[in-house]
């Protein structure tokens, strides 16, 4: 072996330089990490660039022209998946808008950047996984990470914290548990609905019952409209925060119906409005008498026919635009219902629905170090919070009093921050009206711009790309909120 001293004096001017430019990078690193015993891997960077003592570049060497060439390819792929696994992880991603929960504001077939660094980067708790996937691998259809070893959630200094009206890209809080065949709806959803004895022994309908940790999650896209201490309510479809009500930004959508004179609209005329295929319903009038349907203010002609009527979500703009139309009778918001039982927290929201949620008093959202006293009324509230997401299996509630470790609490302090988001497209997105609030551990970042955005309707050559979103801003109604 060449001596320290030597291999020191046959380093090239370049490989020092390359050492002290990738050394600066790596202490900033470690700086903002906090974690000081990282710094040690400075030892290994040394070697690399400098002494190589170890020989990860033996290849280089060989004369055998096959090996020489596998190995620069293996060389090549191997560094590139170490700077995107780390840029994916500390700085952000990509991310493709999968439903219409969002728009007008985001469309389906939009791709993103993410923004990690905005609220900090979490630093990856389950540390082994494969960067360009997120938690299944393709084709062979097995997990793209290992849950062991698993790391305690910190997040990184970032430039602010999570903002009313911000979009956010956050992992799935309901997503904790999957079942590998029926991923909509979710698996609470599905126990719920069939029973937890029906779905955990039912594997030819149901699959395998599968655990992910938190940053493996499914990612979801929503507005946060509630930040932790916030009380949120909504009334007749108005947000109230705090008993504030709260602006309607322009891109919001609602349930409507509206009909037509006589014969039906042309793909042309929903392609101007800006409504997706799949957003387009017709109401089957045949299953309501003339009295319901005269209640709704739909027109019967004397025959008994009824022109038809069509139900999509809509902007108050692309409302006003259809009023002005000729062939238009008649534009309205579509009443909201929700089944009993569907809508969070179980049991006290039997009677709300997404246009009418939290009651005369509304939901308090939890902030870290915030006590409130737990009691009968609003354990339903708080309980996954407490028990899951703060990690307390053992929390309970017995004849109106909460127990930890089967020590009695009259209030729990929370150790996290707690949002409530929504989708802009109201009365089609399952957000926290459904599944609860999403905690500090489960946000991910915010989409800063679209890179591309393409249209599923269309053929990529016949304005399948739509050219016009292209670098648009993520969120053009952040102004709107307060």
């Amino acid at each position: 072996m060449k001596s320290f001293k030597q291999r020191i004096s046959e380093t090239k001017t370049t490989r020092w330089v390359r050492f002290t430019i990738v050394s600066i990078i790596f202490f900033a690193w470690v700086i903002w990490l906090g974690t000081w015993w990282v710094a040690l891997f400075e030892l290994l960077l040394f070697d690399i660039y400098i002494t190589g003592y170890i020989p990860f570049t033996w290849w280089k060497k060989s004369k055998n022209k096959v090996v020489y060439n596998i190995m620069s390819w293996v060389d090549a792929i191997v560094y590139a998946l170490i700077l995107v696994y780390f840029a994916f992880a500390y700085i952000g991603q990509n991310y493709q808008i999968p439903s219409s929960s969002l728009e007008k504001t985001l469309l389906t077939g939009d791709y993103l950047f993410v923004n990690k660094m905005i609220y900090g980067p979490r630093v990856p708790m389950t540390p082994i996984h494969f960067p360009l996937v997120h938690n299944e691998l393709p084709i062979l259809n097995c997990d793209s990470y290992c849950d062991k070893p698993a790391v305690k959630y910190h997040r990184l200094k970032g430039f602010r914290k999570v903002e009313r009206g911000d979009i956010v890209v956050f992992n799935f809080p309901a997503g904790d548990t999957i079942t590998t065949k029926v991923n909509n709806p979710d698996y609470y959803t599905l126990i719920k609905a069939y029973g937890r004895t029906a779905v955990w022994n039912n594997k030819e309908v149901f699959g395998d019952i599968k655990y992910r940790p938190v940053d493996r999650r499914e990612n979801y896209v929503k507005r946060c409209v509630a930040i932790p201490g916030d009380r949120i309510k909504i009334v007749d479809r108005d947000i109230y925060i705090n008993n504030v009500k709260q602006p309607i930004p322009k891109n919001v959508q609602f349930q409507c119906y509206y009909q037509t004179k006589q014969f039906q609209l042309s793909d042309e005329v929903f392609e101007k409005l800006g409504i997706a295929k799949e957003d387009i319903h017709t109401l089957n009038t045949r299953n309501y008498d003339a009295a319901t349907l005269a209640a709704y203010g739909i027109t019967v002609n004397s025959d008994g026919s009824v022109p038809p009527v069509y139900i999509t979500p809509l902007t108050s703009q692309m409302m006003e635009e259809l009023k002005k139309m000729p062939e238009i009778t008649m534009v309205r918001l579509l009443p909201s219902n929700a089944e009993p039982g569907t809508m969070f927290p179980d049991g006290l929201s039997d009677t709300w629905t997404c246009s009418d949620y939290g009651g005369e008093n509304g939901i308090l959202l939890p902030a870290k170090g915030m006590k409130i006293a737990i009691n009968s009324d609003n354990w339903t509230t708080y309980e996954r919070a407490i028990r899951v997401y703060e990690d307390n299996p053992t929390a309970k509630m017995v004849n109106g009093t909460l127990y930890i470790n089967d020590k009695p609490v009259k209030e729990y302090t929370f150790t996290m921050d707690y949002y409530f988001m929504m989708g802009d497209n109201r009365d089609n997105s399952l957000d926290s009206r459904y599944w609860g609030f999403v905690p500090e551990d489960h946000i991910v970042g915010s989409p800063w711009r679209v890179l591309i955005s393409f249209d599923k309707d269309k053929s990529a050559f016949n304005g399948g790309i739509r050219w016009n979103r292209i670098f648009l801003n993520a969120n053009p109604d952040k102004e709107n909120f307060k």
